[in-house]
């Protein structure tokens, strides 16, 4: 039955990863939105923001790679709610595949996906003087945390994608998770936020994870901050997948 599934999601994955390379522009426009956001904070905004650090790109750098995976799971969303209405769902259901088989598919697609627009965004940000002497476990570590947080940002793009009504509404769900970097310590200190915003920026996911991330990079004490990510990151990951299998159970049934 293993052996089953995981012959089948292959199958699917090499599927959905031709469809991506056939529309390579949603990888490069998924890390156009970040690139440009983060050339406009470095570049406009930098010199007037004081974060107490050398370089504005090494703090900002962080919450930039939160926010791409954040833009594009978007389309996770478009290519499983497309799936849905031209029938492949249906069709896959009646050929002896493993159930789940095509919703995983399209879940490591997105990894795949994300982790190239990742690599894009870490590329111009190496050219615009992004610089860590942090040793490959530390590397290793930000990897993993990444993966984690695009693997429970996909689940949740999987339960508008089947349940959404039209196609706006499969990708608009992304738009408040690509504001919430704003609200948290990616951009500025949450010292310098007014009472209840920082009580939000201080205790929402989004701070730990670029605090974590922030001080891997920069060989600094990750302290607390490690554990409160993983813990959210798979908090998030463990509810949005229970959600989202139920929603295709639904779906399908």
């Amino acid at each position: 039955m293993t052996r089953h599934f995981i012959g089948d999601t292959a199958v699917l994955l090499g599927r959905s990863l031709r469809h991506v390379t056939r529309s390579v522009d949603t990888v490069i426009t998924t890390a156009i939105m970040p690139v440009a956001m983060m050339l406009m904070f470095v570049y406009v905004f930098g010199g007037a923001i004081n974060t107490g650090t050398d370089s504005y790109v090494n703090y900002l750098l962080p919450g930039i790679l939160l926010i791409t995976i954040a833009s594009g799971i978007a389309y996770t969303a478009f290519r499983l709610f497309t799936d849905l209405k031209s029938g492949v769902f249906e069709r896959f259901q009646s050929m002896p595949t493993a159930r789940s088989a095509v919703l995983w598919a399209h879940v490591l697609t997105s990894l795949v996906a994300n982790l190239i627009s990742l690599a894009i965004v870490m590329l111009v940000a190496l050219a615009m003087g992004f610089r860590s002497s942090a040793p490959v476990t530390a590397w290793l570590s930000v990897v993993g945390i990444l993966i984690l947080f695009t693997l429970a940002l996909t689940w949740i793009a999987v339960i508008p994608g089947l349940s959404a009504k039209t196609v706006e509404g499969a990708s608009a769900f992304s738009y408040p998770l690509i504001f919430l970097p704003f609200l948290s310590s990616a951009f500025v200190p949450t010292a310098t936020m007014p009472g209840p915003l920082r009580l939000f920026a201080e205790h929402q996911p989004v701070t730990s994870i670029v605090n974590a991330i922030r001080a891997l990079f920069t060989e600094q004490p990750v302290g607390t901050d490690i554990w409160t990510a993983l813990a959210w990151c798979v908090g998030i990951l463990v509810v949005a997948y229970l959600l989202a299998m139920n929603t295709y159970r639904r779906r399908i049934a």
